[in-house]
């Protein structure tokens, strides 16, 4: 990756690995926007978001990619919302999250963005809020909240079904979970599942193969390179070749059916990394 940096968010938007904001050396709370493309082995510069963000959370939904909250420079939580035109190469504002929040997880169902936790702030409090955008009619509406309010946690969609997985307590790595909670949008309830094996914060997770495949994260004793994956078929966990590269605060994005996993920091707390490392099952 071209700029070693750290809590980032990325998602895939035809067929490229974008990389979105985070935090840099020297330079702190950055917008600057990069994307990977797996066909040429390449990165490419894009428009930068028009607010400097870290922990923020990211997907691709409609061919647009959309960034949503996060921590300003101050570790402050920013509702901000903005929606980027691949065509354009440009952002645009939209609808505020009701929440402000950082440090959340974000999934794709149907035609709407589920947010999921957070927290407001360095050893702020923690947000259990579920909202859910709807890029047709740019609005937001509240569902159940999340049983276990977290934060650094991260989320994947199987059969119709959001699986919260993992995190933390008021942003300190020493209050790691094993927290694993699925939601059903069709009763708008939570219900608990098999606690991921290895507690962990500051994860990425991807979907591959019809599991939800969590990577990475920090506590007490360092970063992690744990590569465990739930299996909702069976309420189990598997155990997967661990990444090369243990680190923190990174991102996770798959295309065609390969993870790539970037960025992060190598030591808990504040540090960077240029990884890119790519899994495949």
């Amino acid at each position: 990756m071209p700029s070693p940096r750290s809590e980032v968010t990325a998602a895939e938007l035809g067929g490229k690995v974008y990389v979105i904001g985070g935090l840099a050396p020297g330079t702190g709370v950055t917008g600057r926007v990069e994307a990977y493309d797996p066909a040429t082995d390449s990165w490419e510069r894009k428009a930068d978001l028009p607010v400097a963000l870290h922990h923020s959370a990211a997907v691709s939904l409609g061919g647009k990619l959309y960034v949503i909250a996060g921590f300003n420079a101050g570790f402050t939580p920013v509702a901000a919302v903005f929606e980027y035109d691949p065509a354009a190469d440009a952002w645009r504002t939209i609808t505020s999250i009701p929440t402000p929040r950082g440090a959340h997880a974000t999934a794709v169902l149907g035609d709407k963005i589920y947010v999921i936790g957070g927290v407001t702030g360095f050893g702020g409090a923690n947000i259990g809020a579920l909202e859910v955008y709807s890029p047709a009619t740019n609005t937001w509406e509240t569902k159940s909240p999340l049983p276990t309010p977290r934060d650094h946690l991260a989320a994947g969609v199987v059969d119709g079904n959001i699986y919260a997985i993992g995190g933390r307590l008021r942003h300190s790595f020493a209050a790691n979970l094993a927290a694993n909670e699925v939601y059903d949008p069709l009763t708008d309830a939570w219900s608990a599942r098999s606690p991921l094996p290895t507690p962990r914060s500051g994860i990425a997770a991807a979907v591959m193969r019809g599991q939800v495949h969590v990577f990475g994260g920090e506590g007490p004793g360092g970063t992690f390179s744990d590569n465990e994956a739930y299996d909702p078929a069976t309420d189990s966990w598997n155990v997967f070749p661990p990444l090369p590269t243990s680190r923190h605060g990174l991102g996770a994005a798959v295309v065609e059916n390969v993870v790539y996993v970037v960025a992060g920091g190598l030591s808990p707390g504040s540090s960077d990394s240029t990884s890119n490392e790519a899994f495949a099952r």
